[in-house]
């Protein structure tokens, strides 16, 4: 931007402050300023015109700036843009476009408006193909499409963090550009998230937009605003995009405050009755469209499993199905801790092939037999032959499902080891052997070409899970000449 004597030479207006709340500010004058606007201030602070009324101006800031009655202020004639490239890939950036890494000045980069209208009904197309997270429990039980607006929601530290750090892994690897926007965060979080990527050599198709808890509540207002501009800009390149959005429960706090300072009137829970509005139109901005797609992923923190908060329940109405990371699974010491009862994807299935719908309803159905099962154990009940195979399989599906969060899995051979689970080719096996020999069969799988193919071709040529079950009960060399191998 230029500076405040540019602006006033073009346009000759100059306003004073009047009053300043924190991040709020009242400035008389500019007469010709609209809502929305990007003004300056004569010590080179920036600010957004929030509402205007007949006698002053209502002016959000947006650096943390300690001004004084009667300052200066100047309009530039221009809504908030940021600046989007593909410079920005491997960068750290805050909303307002400045490195917070210690890379060199971005320059001659193009800008672009970070409130757009979302684009019409005739851009958009049906979500139809899948985007694999590399977490066995979501692939295959609640399997997201490119496209989709996943809420991903839990209490504090359940792992939410890690499944989208194992998902924007395997995404990358797919050349997916991954865009992650930290909303108020520490600062110690936003360094731990750009070594990871640096770590694990992802960095290039990758870029953070951060606000530490310590920016001012107008620029962590911006965060996702701007991480959204910079994912349509890769959008329009045809690209294939995944954004995070982490957390949009802490960008309400935010809004809150910065409405309650600018005595809007409180609505439940404090919280601005246009809090849906704002986060809708968000959210609407994502999708699947001819030229592209915005693959969004919004963290939400619910307290104590509690999922009928405001703001939660307000997220789960405008996206396509929730993921819920359950307090108590995570205390069992479940890892990932999803509930797959309570998790649900309204479009993932339509992307699946004939025989992953196949699994994920085998599986589903499978799931509920096993927690009624146990249930009954709860009250001493006596079980049958047919409930102890049941119980026996659940024990063994809960080995398969604990995954680390270090650790990515291709769907291909999650299905390979479900129907070898199924064709009762680890009957005899220990639990504390059964994880040793699947992790050896996936570390085949990912470093043995030979092997990938072999598997591949299998899944290929199954249409149904029952057929790939039976084949495997027929042909069990095929799993256990891989187990006599990594031995």
């Amino acid at each position: 931007m230029n500076d405040f004597n540019h602006y006033l030479d073009t346009y000759g207006e100059i306003g004073f402050v009047d009053s300043s709340f924190y991040s709020i500010v009242y400035v008389s004058g500019l007469p010709q300023v609209h809502p929305s606007e990007i003004v300056v201030f004569e010590t080179g602070d920036i600010g957004q015109v929030l509402t205007l009324t007949p006698g002053f101006s209502e002016i959000l800031l947006l650096t943390n700036a300690q001004l004084r009655v009667g300052s200066k202020v100047v309009r530039t004639g221009k809504s908030f843009e940021v600046p989007v490239g593909t410079e920005l890939l491997g960068r750290v950036i805050n909303p307002l476009g400045y490195p917070r890494d210690k890379g060199k000045v971005l320059t001659s980069l193009k800008t672009r408006l970070v409130d757009t209208d979302p684009p019409k009904i005739l851009e958009r197309t049906q979500v139809q193909k899948p985007l694999e997270t590399g977490v066995t429990l979501v692939d295959l039980v609640v399997p997201l499409g490119r496209g989709q607006r996943e809420l991903i929601i839990g209490d504090r530290k359940t792992g939410k963090t890690e499944f989208l750090l194992q998902t924007i892994l395997t995404q990358a690897s797919y050349g997916t550009i991954c865009i992650y926007a930290v909303i108020g965060q520490k600062q110690i979080d936003i360094q731990k998230l750009t070594e990871f990527f640096q770590d694990r050599k992802i960095a290039k198709t990758t870029i953070i937009v951060a606000s530490s808890s310590s920016d001012p509540s107008g620029l962590i207002y911006l965060t996702p605003y701007t991480a959204m501009a910079i994912a349509e800009f890769f959008r329009d390149q045809g690209k294939e995009v995944l954004l995070i959005l982490d957390d949009l429960t802490s960008h309400a706090r935010c809004y809150r405050e910065i409405s309650l300072l600018a005595k809007r009137f409180p609505g439940r829970s404090a919280y601005p009755g246009d809090i849906f509005y704002l986060h809708a139109r968000l959210l609407e901005r994502a999708g699947n469209f001819k030229n592209g797609s915005i693959t969004a992923l919004p963290l939400a923190e619910s307290i104590l499993g509690d999922l009928s908060g405001f703001v939660q329940t307000n997220l789960m109405a405008m996206t396509d199905g929730h993921i819920f990371f359950d307090i108590e699974l995570f205390n069992q010491g479940k890892r990932p801790a999803v509930n797959p009862f309570l998790s649900v994807s309204r479009v993932g299935h339509q992307t699946q092939s004939p025989l992953l719908r196949d699994v994920s309803r085998e599986v589903s159905i499978f799931l509920v037999s096993y927690e009624r099962m146990k249930q009954f154990l709860h009250f001493g009940a006596e079980v049958g032959e047919n409930a102890r195979k049941i119980l026996a399989l659940g024990e063994k599906l809960d080995v398969f499902f604990n995954q680390s969060s270090e650790m990515i899995i291709p769907v291909t051979i999650n299905v390979v080891i479900l129907a070898a689970l199924w064709a009762g080719i680890w009957n005899e096996t220990r639990k504390e052997d059964l994880k040793r020999e699947m992790e050896s069969i996936i570390l085949t799988y990912q470093t043995n070409t030979n092997y990938k193919k072999q598997f591949d071709d299998l899944i290929f040529s199954s249409k149904l899970f029952a057929d790939l079950v039976n084949y495997l009960r027929r042909n069990s060399e095929v799993v256990t000449s891989v187990l006599r191998r990594g031995g």
